[in-house]
């Protein structure tokens, strides 16, 4: 099997393969459409590995994710469609069941930099998932203030890992130029997830509203774990982890191999073996934990609270709650294509900046519109649903930041999940802030602060930008190397193709104190 794949190779890249040129040159420089998902130089048995990990990873992943945002929005929902009145809510009770699921989430996070190169993540992902299922179902049974608390903290404990899970993972199979396209699908389940959480809302109210003795927004939690636990069981089956730790029914050997040489080949390795306190340390002298924190944190916090739009709905409709849940989808379908749009150009442009950049201008846009104070309904509508644009750029983001660390996999893992720790957790006092429920719907403040916000992101971009770019141009030094191995017939010009500079020795061609930044 393994020489049948070398030959595949060899016979793809043999015509095409211009010498003097590294391989993630020849793919940077290469001329794809929007259509196209693979590119020309992956042979064919690449292609059919990449559909494969298509259908086991981004698939699953946008199922789970989905489940997880019928979560997240139906505490929302819930709070507008009976909970706040029939358990006494009438403060800031949902911006604070809100802000304690964040720091559930954000406390969590820390230990899986080691968790996830210790244990397999075809184990660690689902079992998460079954234990978020179980304390979402335990939403159903709430009758006080404090025990709503207690379980959202519970739920955000069990969802930690789940997004830098996803973003390891992609980041451990793919490269730099297909991963936004995956994260911005996998991305998709929040969208849905949103949607239908409001879709499901309204056919509640309808159809289950005091069915057995329970209220229409006990019964969301139930269908939702009734949805998530089943999905947690099947994570063991389908979820195949990375590729040094990978326990799969319909990945081979084969396949995991030629995996790690596709990705080998421009520089990008997943496999870490233990961390030691050089490790944190060599992390800490660097730019990147530095820069893509404080840049994560613009994104965590450049869109308005997320119940921004269904507070005012609410407002605006106070008798018509099934019409409140059915217009608060329209945002969530609109995101759909605005995330599209965004993570596709990304990869097929290879300018992740110039698609968060166009991301951010319309959502400022929106946020403009609200900040104004117009009493306009129909303008105030097309600003709500612009917010839309908020959460489009986050597989872009999270893609760069993948392709920025690629080539250390233990300054991944760290950077990846402190990012995400740090920027998820500065949103728990920032919402109180600036989004207390009791300013709905107006948020004056709160507008004006998303504002400057998405404006810093704009900018802060470029910034990121220029050190990617001055990392890659002493990076190039080392892909010079590896080009000048490639001899002048097509064969040894394929063989240099598939048997690159390992990680080691690719990054021995640039001095380390250089390749910090």
């Amino acid at each position: 099997m393994s020489e049948k794949l070398k030959e595949e190779g060899l016979a793809a890249v043999s015509s095409s393969v211009e010498p003097l040129k590294a391989p993630q040159q020849l793919i940077d420089e290469e001329d794809r459409h929007w259509y196209q998902w693979f590119s020309k130089y992956d042979t064919p048995a690449e292609r059919r590995l990449i559909i494969k990990l298509d259908l086991l990873i981004v698939l699953f992943s946008v199922a789970v994710y989905w489940c997880k945002y019928l979560d997240q929005s139906n505490i929302s929902n819930a709070y507008v469609s009976g909970m706040s009145d029939e358990l006494g809510f009438h403060g800031n009770e949902l911006v604070q069941f809100q802000t304690v699921y964040i720091v559930g989430a954000a406390v969590m996070q820390l230990p899986f930099i080691w968790i996830f190169v210790k244990v397999p993540m075809n184990v660690v992902v689902p079992t998460l998932d079954i234990g978020w299922g179980i304390m979402t179902l335990l939403q159903y049974r709430t009758t006080s203030y404090g025990e709503m608390i207690a379980y959202r903290f519970l739920v955000g404990c069990f969802e930690a890992a789940f997004f830098p899970a996803v973003h390891w993972v992609l980041g451990s199979w793919y490269r730099k130029d297909e991963i936004a396209r995956r994260g911005g699908i996998f991305y998709l389940g929040l969208y849905l997830g949103t949607l239908t959480s409001g879709l499901l809302q309204s056919a509640t109210l309808r159809g289950l509203d005091g069915h057995l003795g329970l209220a229409a927004w006990r019964w969301m939690f139930i269908i939702n774990a009734i949805i998530s636990i089943p999905l947690g069981l099947a994570g063991y089956l389908l979820w195949p982890g990375t590729p040094d730790k990978c326990h799969s029914f319909f990945i081979s050997k084969e396949e995991i191999q030629l995996a790690k040489d596709r990705l080998a080949r421009v520089g990008h390795t997943s496999e870490v073996l233990a961390f030691t306190l050089q490790d944190f340390k060599d992390v800490l002298k660097g730019w990147k934990v530095y820069v893509l924190t404080f840049w994560d944190i613009l994104f965590w916090n450049c869109g308005p609270n997320s119940s921004a739009y269904l507070l005012w709905l609410k407002h605006t409709y106070p008798t018509n709650l099934p019409k409140v849940n059915d217009l608060s989808v329209t945002a969530s379908a609109l995101g759909i294509p605005f995330t599209i749009i965004t993570n596709f150009s990304a990869d097929l442009l290879r300018s992740p900046r110039l698609a968060i950049t166009g991301c951010n201008t319309f959502l400022l846009i929106g946020i403009l519109i609200l900040a104004s104070g117009t009493g306009n309904t129909a303008a105030l509508f097309v600003g709500y649903n612009l917010l839309a644009w908020t959460n489009a750029q986050s597989s872009s983001l999270y893609g760069w930041s993948n392709a920025i660390l690629r080539r250390n996999p233990k300054e991944r893992v760290i950077v990846l999940i402190v990012m995400n720790t740090i920027a998820q957790a500065s949103t728990a006092f920032i919402g109180l802030l600036t989004y207390p429920t009791v300013e709905a719907p107006r948020f004056k403040k709160g507008f004006i602060f998303s504002a400057v916000i998405t404006f810093s992101q704009i900018c802060f971009t470029q910034v990121v930008s220029w050190y990617a770019k001055r990392d890659d141009a002493r990076y190039a030094l080392a892909d010079q190397q590896l080009a000048a191995s490639v001899g002048n017939t097509a064969e040894s010009s394929a063989s240099s193709f598939k048997e690159p500079l390992d990680a080691e020795e690719a990054g021995r061609a640039v001095p380390a104190n250089e390749l910090r930044g």
